[in-house]
């Protein structure tokens, strides 16, 4: 059998809890849907360990044959140079620390990359590009009403238009629209350096990202890994991605 190119994946950063008067450490983890997709689509999932060590990001890099960023909390604002106060309990410095460094290093070697939720804004943000961090304040075109786009994680929340001729549209398999999921409520705005959009809900929310220019670099707003068994589409997304990475 060919070998199945192994797919490093950003944890998330699970919180400390106390058990008893023992304090039980942080958990990196991935959520079973998102490796579960890896496999049923052909690769050999690899979860990461959170590290601020730039030289062992970079011998991940290395021995990687795509990366997945997963979604999780918000994207700090100051990041893209935003100056106004944010909740800092939406946030995760040590992800930021990660996944900024991460995303830059895959970027440079060009290795396949896919990313979703948080993971698609970071991206955008690593690329030089801003966030919204408040999808409804962005309304719906004269006649329409927004759809919900937080937690919806199960079954489709609402249809994406996807660009003809972008490398998503090949991805989900030649559709012009798809159902999706949703669970979010900030999105990519001003687009990062190469970075095009090419979904939008029907409501005008950006829904994905690609950079042309790589090899295959694909950011959904969505949540794939959790309807992957139901929606064709979401499933071609996971088999281009790993296609991608052999």
């Amino acid at each position: 059998m060919a070998r199945r190119p192994v797919i490093l994946i950003a944890p998330r950063l699970m919180p400390e809890t106390m058990r008893g008067e023992e304090r039980i450490a942080p958990l990196e983890a991935i959520a079973d849907c998102f490796v579960d997709a890896i496999l049923a689509a052909g690769g050999l999932p690899l979860t990461m360990s959170l590290t601020t060590d730039e030289d062992i990001i970079d011998e991940y890099v290395g021995m990687a044959d795509g990366v997945a960023i997963p979604g999780g909390p918000d994207v700090n604002p100051a990041r893209w140079g935003s100056t106004m106060p944010y909740d800092a309990g939406l946030l995760c410095e040590q992800r930021d620390a990660f996944e900024f460094p991460l995303v830059r290093r895959a970027l440079e070697a060009d290795v396949p990359l896919f990313t979703t939720c948080r993971g698609t804004q970071l991206l955008n943000v690593a690329l030089g590009g801003a966030l919204c961090t408040d999808v409804p304040s962005l309304g719906a075109p004269e006649g329409m009403a927004q759809w919900r786009h937080v937690g919806i994680l199960n079954g489709p929340a609402h249809p994406v238009e996807v660009e003809e001729g972008s490398r998503l549209q090949c991805a989900l398999g030649g559709v012009s629209v798809a159902q999706v999921n949703s669970a979010h409520h900030c999105c990519v705005s001003a687009l990062g350096e190469g970075v095009r959009l090419v979904a939008r809900a029907t409501d005008g929310v950006p829904e994905a990202i690609e950079v042309p220019e790589k090899r295959f670099c694909i950011g959904v707003q969505w949540h794939p890994e959790y309807t992957w068994r139901m929606l064709e589409t979401d499933f071609n997304l996971w088999k281009s991605f790993i296609d991608a990475c052999r």
